[in-house]
């Protein structure tokens, strides 16, 4: 499918800011935005609330405004716009999800749930810190349960995707999940 005149148009308004652009934007959107989170939610076996809906979707429009809109200024117009939106907010949502599992996973989380920030900015997916704590549970774990754990939290495979690798029960990913983190735990507290 060709760019419509309408997203050319829309496109050249909001990377001039022409005013009122940037909501025609967002209200031409944000259906599709929508839909892109809860399938690919869906498609990684991922339950989502209608706070993580918005918190992702502003993900989507905050990347894309970054930067003077740069992601908006590569777009070459060698498809749709509702094409190239659908695999740029695919992208920042798998890698937003794959940070939140992360930090959720080894307790970088706030009281509410959030993945907790540092000084503004997204935690890395893979600090010095947590590099550490998984190579020492890595090495302390039975080697099918040492391979569930790298799969999920390095790899940021689903459990439905572990489970086909690994041959396995998807049931069993999570217990196993829990117990590495009840490992963790022992290991931490032995360590201080």
């Amino acid at each position: 499918m060709a760019l419509t005149d309408i997203d050319r148009r829309l496109l050249k308004q909001c990377l001039a800011r022409a005013p009122g652009a940037w909501k025609d934007f967002v209200d031409r959107f944000v259906g599709l935005f929508v839909h892109v989170i809860r399938h690919t939610a869906h498609a990684r076996s991922i339950k989502i609330g209608s706070d993580d809906l918005d918190d992702l979707c502003s993900e989507v429009f905050v990347r894309l405004i970054d930067h003077d809109f740069a992601i908006l200024r590569r777009f070459r117009e060698q498809s749709s716009l509702a094409t190239y939106l659908t695999v740029v907010a695919r992208r920042i949502v798998v890698k937003e999800m794959i940070r939140r599992r992360k930090a959720e996973a080894w307790g970088h989380v706030d009281a509410h749930g959030a993945a907790l920030e540092s000084a503004g900015e997204s935690m890395p997916i893979a600090s010095s810190e947590s590099v550490e704590e998984i190579a020492l549970l890595l090495e302390n774990l039975p080697t099918q349960d040492a391979q569930i754990v790298r799969k999920f939290h390095l790899e940021g495979k689903t459990y439905r995707e572990i489970s086909a690798e690994l041959g396995i029960s998807e049931n069993s990913v999570g217990p196993t999940l829990t117990r590495a983190r009840e490992k963790l735990k022992q290991l931490r507290v032995g360590v201080d």
